[in-house]
């Protein structure tokens, strides 16, 4: 089965970047550590959007996103985080060429 890949665009709310950087490195790091299907898991900051952080996700397949999805980790960050995010979307990817 095919890799499943995502872009997540976050906007953080005004003064809430402090907060919420820890929780979401702690959840990539908890994510790559206990998901056996999660291959990749990036926190990127834009240079020029300071309240942006973009995260590129790979998962061996779509059923490990969703296990992802409903992992304790991830719960545990998005109850805690859900009122520093002003904004978030998320992109799925299909990657049309390998290096």
């Amino acid at each position: 089965m095919a890799q499943f890949t995502i872009l997540v665009r976050f906007r953080i709310a005004d003064g809430q970047l402090a907060a919420f950087l820890p929780l979401m490195i702690e959840n990539a790091q908890a994510s790559r550590r206990e998901e056996p299907g999660c291959e990749r898991f990036d926190v990127l900051q834009p240079e020029d959007e300071k309240d942006c952080i973009l995260l590129y996700e790979i998962y061996r397949d779509r059923a490990a996103f969703d296990a992802h999805c409903v992992s304790p980790h991830f719960k545990r960050f998005d109850a805690a985080t859900k009122s520093m995010v002003a904004e978030k979307q998320v992109t799925v990817l299909q990657l049309l060429a390998e290096p």
